[in-house]
């Protein structure tokens, strides 16, 4: 396809993505041993014609160990740019990365929010949103409002897509909507990391963290968080209950799942047009149910996606520690940073910066030696770099 961009557009283009790759470079001679280590995997400028920009992170680790890097391949920077999932696979460890490959592709319209999860079996579940070419979950001057119900030209569906050899190939996808998405909503999603439980009763069961998006009439519309669950490794699909809000402003967005020490899963939530922090809720029952949100005045953060893991169990000796990256100031998506817990989500440190300038969505993985890796969107550009952290670095002064 041969695309034609006036001229303005192009000079405009050119200054926005010349700028702050400068900056980028000066910070990283001047930053943290962490940055110094980051590798550029997704960046604007690269495939057919240079006009394709990235957003969006999922990573996984095989059980062979292979790295499996995910994105949105936009033709241009907004949400919904005619996107394919892509895929940069590492044999390695992360210290080489094989060339990009096209996962899902669906022509004009837009595939969103790749969320990936590595089953005990070695399958690898990938779920993307699929949006009709001109229809969004809002308005925008590019887009029209998605609409409720299955199987009209403004609904908005789900898919799922597996690979059985570390992500060389990948099935037909399959179409999930009516098993994760309520009639009533008009788009769920939530890109990143799925997880399946691997303690307590529920073990065995796969978890997609959701948002359900609802018009409320006009340009209002407002999201709930949920999660899809699988008790026969992906075959069927069941919807939790959704997650209650404690007050009136402000709604949960965008979501991560980390397994607890109790056999409970810890959800944590970007606060969309709330406050600056996180929300955060704890399932008992494999997720079915959950408690109300509640807001994590100890995760400063802006509006923003942002990853949560299992790092460690606890034992006899110490504590568990669970992890999550996230922008940490009140009103910038910069300042990255790897935020600690020891008491199973209850309260939060700042653990260290890995990136002092721009930090926006997130996703990380744990390898078998205890490294932690990071992939992340930088800059106002949208590229999207990965780190490989060693764990004393990260977490020796804790």
């Amino acid at each position: 396809m041969h695309l034609r961009i006036p001229l303005a557009t192009l000079l405009f283009l050119i200054a926005f993505c010349t700028a702050p790759e400068m900056s980028r470079t000066t910070l990283r001679a001047a930053d943290s041993e962490t940055a110094q280590n980051a590798t550029t995997l997704f960046e604007l400028g690269e495939g057919k014609e240079s006009k394709y920009g990235f957003r969006i992170p999922a990573l996984a680790r095989t059980n062979s160990g292979t790295l499996l890097a995910f994105a949105e391949r936009r033709l241009g920077l907004h949400d919904h740019a005619e996107n394919d999932i892509v895929l940069r696979r590492s044999l390695d460890g992360g210290r080489s990365w094989q060339p990009l490959q096209i996962v899902a592709e669906a022509g004009g319209d837009s595939l969103n929010d790749p969320c990936v999860v590595v089953l005990d079996s070695g399958r690898i579940l990938l779920r993307y949103t699929h949006f009709p070419k001109g229809v969004h979950a809002r308005t925008t001057k590019h887009t029209v409002i998605a609409e409720p119900g299955y199987g009209g030209p403004k609904n908005v569906r789900l898919f799922l897509t597996h690979s059985d050899d570390d992500g060389k190939t990948w099935s037909k996808p399959r179409d999930v909507t009516r098993d994760m998405r309520r009639k009533t909503a008009i788009s769920v999603g939530s890109p990143g990391a799925a997880l399946q439980l691997t303690r307590g009763p529920h073990q065995g069961r796969i978890v997609f963290p959701n948002y359900e998006v609802y018009h409320l009439g006009g340009d209002k519309r407002k999201s709930v968080n949920s999660v899809s669950y699988s008790d026969d490794g992906g075959a069927t699909w069941k919807l939790s209950e959704t997650i209650a809000e404690p007050g009136p402003k402000g709604f949960g967005n965008e979501a991560q799942l980390a397994e607890l020490a109790g056999g409970g899963i810890l959800l944590s939530a970007r606060d969309q047009e709330g406050g600056t922090f996180r929300k955060l809720s704890v399932s008992s029952d494999g997720g079915e149910t959950w408690s109300p949100h509640r807001l994590a005045t100890d995760l400063l953060t802006p509006q923003c996606m942002s990853s949560v893991m299992r790092y460690s169990w606890p034992n006899d000796q110490q504590a568990g520690v669970l992890l999550h990256t996230l922008p940490h100031t009140k009103d910038k998506r910069a300042n990255g940073t790897i935020m600690i817990s020891r008491d199973e989500g209850k309260s939060w440190k700042p653990a260290r910066v890995i990136v002092p300038a721009g930090f926006e969505y997130s996703c990380l993985i744990r390898f078998p030696d205890g490294d932690i890796g990071c992939l992340y969107e930088t800059d106002h550009c949208r590229s999207i770099d990965f780190q490989r952290l060693n764990a004393q670095t990260i977490l020796g002064d804790q």
